[in-house]
């Protein structure tokens, strides 16, 4: 295979090293399966997960949904903080093709209720913390929605083994429960994930991706951070960000590396957190970065090996401090939002720019332009270099719509 001078295998070749999928969620993890069954794919706390667990987990997760109702198009919400049970709940919902909605459980009452009102989703799971304060917040709205905790899928189990036993045990307790493995056919089209967006301009909006535009978002990562096998991807990011749930999680199956998370960011922890577990990507924001610059030395650990971090905006003196101070060689400023995923970069070959969102993104294989940037004036016309105007994107890794919102939907496209 063809080796790429400052990084290993080329990131076309990266991606060569599996079997085509058929560009869906669940296609894509069983193409690393088959080759990988036993590397590490998941890692979060206490439990190590292979991929052959996690697809395993997926599937008997998945065979529970049906057991529970959940069909084709449903919505599951999720309002829980990072844990292996919610990437397996996410590969679970693809698996049955039904809509991933991961909400963030420090939400404000108010804010919560928006957001399961808006959702409408077809069962809801809510961490142990949070069970209660959602069951109210449901009985409010009149959900009829079933709420499960996190905890009765095996949360609390010691390893990734014990959470299979006590999900294929769930599975045969259910009265008209589907032959294992039994499941809907997802498609590339479908929707399978909704990201909330911020809502600083209004109400949160729900942005619609599909299995194949988060495929292509996670394979376009390979690409700009040149991630090999061996990667392993370290995200303090929560799953209701894009950055962490189609970057880190994405681009670790992508590259058949592996995911490190957790719950909670401690900046106090983070350099030995980095050290212990031996990553080497690191995925953040600039906020995160900030933080980390400004903590005491004392609390740097030289031990780590992170060798490349993605993340923006990176002013010239983050660039600094993290390569000199922190020895971390590689920063790759980019830009991008929850509608257009990763939509330019600083080249990972170069050249790069301080405080600069790059160049347009690659895809390892996509034929022709995979993103596609113009600068346009008020009158729709594109501007000459040198002058501002509106940035539009073509890409087809671009978002799909927002839920339930067809007039913000038919406002964000034009031509394309």
């Amino acid at each position: 295979m063809r080796e790429d001078s400052s990084s290993g295998l080329s990131p076309a070749d990266v991606l060569a090293l599996y079997p085509q999928h058929a560009g869906t969620i669940p296609s894509f993890l069983a193409a690393r399966v088959a080759v990988q069954p036993e590397r590490p794919a998941l890692e979060v706390e206490r439990r190590k997960w292979t991929y052959r667990q996690l697809e395993e987990a997926s599937e008997r997760l998945g065979d529970l949904l049906a057991g529970h109702g959940i069909v084709r198009g449903d919505r599951i919400a999720l309002i829980a903080l990072n844990s292996d049970l919610s990437v397996a709940l996410f590969l679970a919902a693809a698996r049955v093709g039904a809509v991933f909605i991961p909400l963030n459980p420090a939400a404000t009452r108010a804010d919560l209720e928006y957001l399961l009102g808006h959702s409408r989703a077809s069962l809801i799971v809510a961490q142990p913390a949070d069970l209660e304060r959602t069951r109210e917040v449901a009985s409010a709205l009149g959900s009829r929605a079933p709420l499960v905790s996190l905890a009765e899928w095996g949360l609390v189990a010691d390893t990734a083994e014990g959470v299979i036993e006590r999900l294929r045990a769930l599975g045969g307790e259910i009265a008209g429960a589907p032959a294992p493995g039994a499941r809907a056919t997802c498609r590339p089209d479908d929707a399978a994930v909704v990201i909330y967006t911020s809502g600083t301009t209004g109400f949160p909006k729900g942005v619609v991706h599909t299995h194949r535009t988060y495929i292509l978002a996670a394979e376009g990562f390979v690409a700009r951070m040149h991630l090999q096998p061996s990667e392993r991807l370290l995200t303090v990011m929560p799953f209701f960000h894009i950055n962490a749930l189609f970057y880190s999680l994405g681009g670790a199956i992508a590259a058949g590396g592996t995911l490190i998370t957790v719950p909670r960011f401690s900046a106090s922890q983070f350099w030995n957190l980095a050290a212990e577990s031996g990553a080497t990507e690191f995925n953040f924001l600039a906020a995160v970065g900030s933080i980390l610059m400004n903590r005491p030395r004392s609390e740097f650990n030289p031990a780590h090996r992170i060798r490349k971090l993605y993340g923006g905006p990176i002013s010239e003196r983050m660039d600094r401090v993290f390569r000199e101070e922190f020895n971390v060689p590689e920063l790759i400023e980019g830009y991008g939002m929850t509608e257009i995923p990763g939509a330019c970069c600083n080249p990972f070959a170069g050249p790069r720019k301080a405080g600069s969102i790059g160049r347009p993104a690659v895809h390892p294989t996509y034929p022709g332009a995979f993103s596609d940037l113009s600068i346009l004036g008020d009158d729709g016309r594109e501007l000459p270099p040198g002058e501002a105007g509106e940035l539009v994107v073509r890409t087809p890794m671009m978002f799909k719509e927002y839920l339930d919102d067809p007039e913000q939907t038919a406002a964000a496209f034009r031509d394309g």
